[in-house]
């Protein structure tokens, strides 16, 4: 995973379209592919073009990258792009036959297993403070009959005829603008370099079984809705020894019942009635850390907002934590009793009924003030 900010890898800005984006990405991928250029750090520098080019082409994942930041956070496991092969990218934009007359050929050995993904939803407070949950996964292993060779026990696979056991075939193929060689998977053994003629009859063949796995996460304090956990080596296993591929796990999390955040800061409206705003009050408001008092002024009028420092949800960077912000709203009764409607009438009569038309600042205006919109 690169440190440099992905924007700054491809020389876009950030506001570049989609088609800026993917114009620069070909450009920096001609230049330091492998088997073209020869500057010292080509390898390096084309695995970062192609980790940014991962991130930035994908809207979700570039979204998510756009919020968090430009470094991946230290022992989460999040998973902000450079998961896949970049010459599987580099095929995707370029075509089978790469550019410039060169081949793009497919890669010969046990290849990577293949990556899983799950959604896991969490309650509020959990997304908050973090939590460990188990997500259960099905997933293809090694099959126990045949021990992954696809043969029925007993039995064993025979080289490939087709390829001789490489698992690729060459091919040339002549134009005008010269010799293009085409290596391709073996249509024969897929790749495998073998062949079963008894396969197994557990797997069919495959060398493979599906079986349910319960798999342990933890969830770091602070995530939000949508965001992608990587579990790595938790996918299915690689061929012949390769490495296994990733579980990716988006969250999804569910609204509480009083509370809303926006970015680090959880908001809450609270109703007090006309005679606590008027004479004051010392009210007891919920936070996710426990109920807190706060002390409600002489006279405080609807759209007040006071802040609880400290309260909020915690940084993934630091252990900062952000306010939780307290928004007041003075409740006019809609019923009044006997004694009630006697004592707001010598309330009225104490007040008068002179209209007064002010400039001041608007209950909307106060809220996004203090929400900084």
């Amino acid at each position: 995973m690169t440190n440099r900010d992905y924007y700054e890898v491809l020389g876009v800005s950030r506001e570049a379209t989609p088609e800026e984006i993917k114009r620069a990405y070909r450009q920096l991928a001609r230049k330091f592919h492998p088997d073209v250029s020869r500057e010292a750090d080509a390898e390096e520098r084309f695995k970062e073009v192609n980790s940014a080019y991962e991130v930035l082409a994908d809207p979700e994942k570039r979204k998510i990258y756009d919020h968090y930041g430009t470094d991946t956070p230290p022992g989460f496991g999040f998973d902000f792009g450079g998961g896949r092969d970049p010459l599987d990218i580099f095929a995707e934009v370029f075509g089978n036959f790469g550019f410039g007359g060169f081949a793009q050929s497919s890669r010969s050995g046990p290849q990577r297993g293949g990556d899983l993904r799950t959604r896991l939803v969490i309650d509020f407070k959990e997304a908050v403070f973090g939590v460990e949950k188990d997500v259960t996964v099905q997933r293809r292993e090694t099959c126990p009959a045949c021990e992954g060779s696809g043969a029925e026990p007993g039995s064993s696979p025979e080289t490939c005829p087709e390829c001789k056991g490489a698992g690729q075939v060459r091919r040339v193929q002549h134009t005008f603008l010269g010799s293009f060689v085409n290596i391709t998977t073996c249509p024969r053994c897929n790749g495998k370099g073998a062949i079963v003629e008894s396969p197994c009859r557990k797997c069919r063949g495959a060398g493979r079984a599906y079986a349910q796995r319960r798999i342990q996460v933890s969830v770091p304090a602070g995530v939000d809705n949508g965001v992608t956990i990587r579990l790595s080596g938790q996918g299915e296993p690689g061929d012949k020894g390769a490495p296994p591929g990733n579980l990716y796990i988006t969250l999804e999390v569910k609204e509480h019942e009083f509370f809303k955040r926006r970015n680090h800061d959880i908001i809450l409206e609270l109703q007090i009635n006309v005679a606590q705003a008027a004479l004051g009050s010392v009210v007891t408001v919920p936070t996710l850390d426990g109920e807190r008092e706060i002390t409600i002024p002489e006279g405080t009028q609807s759209g007040a907002i006071f802040r609880l420092r400290g309260l909020g949800v915690p940084h993934l960077r630091s252990s900062q934590r952000g306010d939780q912000l307290v928004i007041v709203q003075v409740v006019v009764p809609t019923t009044l009793n006997t004694e009630q409607r006697g004592l707001f009438q010598k309330l009225a009569e104490s007040l008068g009924t002179e209209i007064v038309v002010t400039e001041k600042q608007g209950f909307v205006d106060r809220v996004r003030e203090a929400l900084g919109l």
